[in-house]
């Protein structure tokens, strides 16, 4: 009796010399064993670019930066801030996007509770804040939280208190310069600009995935 068909193909036969991004991405889709990863394994959304999951990793009134850890997945403390600020809002980025310093999309979520790091929640973009780090492009995605009834209902950064805009634009101007980096936030841009953000951080995202497979 003939042995039973194997596949031809086995996940080991694709570990080939890869970026660790894609190496992560690839093993994700294979090994259903590897815990979650936030950024490769949580959906944007069906309604992405205005409606969107973001995973939060800074609460609103923390001193605490943290950052995903891209290798592991988990939330790391990337540094105290030098400046005495908060930030203003929970903070965080938004899954299954990719931007030009390999980063997925950062994202500012305007709510009325501050929520733990590591979480995620349903965000509708509102505005883009196109900003500049240390000679750097380094937009953020201005957001509501789309389940908060106090919020949901803005659709334009322009809807804001103009004081609430001026809040955002100074944290992010001084939360750097104690520690001689310079920060500089150019005007707040409306709703559609953030889509076509997001979209082509999609988009970068895909092209990404499909590139690699090709290797």
């Amino acid at each position: 009796m003939a042995p039973p068909l194997q596949a031809s193909t086995k996940a080991s036969d694709f570990q080939l010399s890869r970026s660790p991004l894609n190496e992560r991405i690839l093993s994700s889709m294979s090994r259903r064993s590897v815990a979650a990863h936030p950024w490769h394994d949580l959906e944007i959304g069906p309604a992405a670019p205005k409606i969107f999951n973001c995973v939060v990793e800074i609460t609103r009134g923390s001193k605490v930066k943290y950052e995903l850890d891209k290798k592991t997945g988990l939330i790391k403390v990337d540094r105290v801030l030098y400046s005495s600020v908060v930030y203003p809002h929970n903070y965080g980025f938004i899954p299954r996007t990719l931007c030009e310093d390999n980063d997925p999309m950062d994202v500012l979520v305007i709510m009325q509770e501050p929520v733990i790091p590591g979480c995620f929640l349903r965000a509708k973009a509102i505005g883009l804040m196109p900003m500049i780090d240390q000679g750097e492009k380094d937009d953020k995605i201005i957001a509501v939280c789309a389940d908060d009834p106090e919020y949901k209902h803005y659709n334009d950064i322009k809807e804001l208190p103009p004081h609430r805009l001026a809040e955002i634009r100074r944290f992010f101007e001084d939360y750097k310069k104690n520690e001689n980096k310079e920060v500089a936030v150019n005007d707040f841009l409306p709703a559609s600009s953030a889509y076509e953000a997001i979209q082509h951080s999609m988009d970068l995202y895909a092209n990404y995935i499909v590139e690699s497979l090709r290797r």
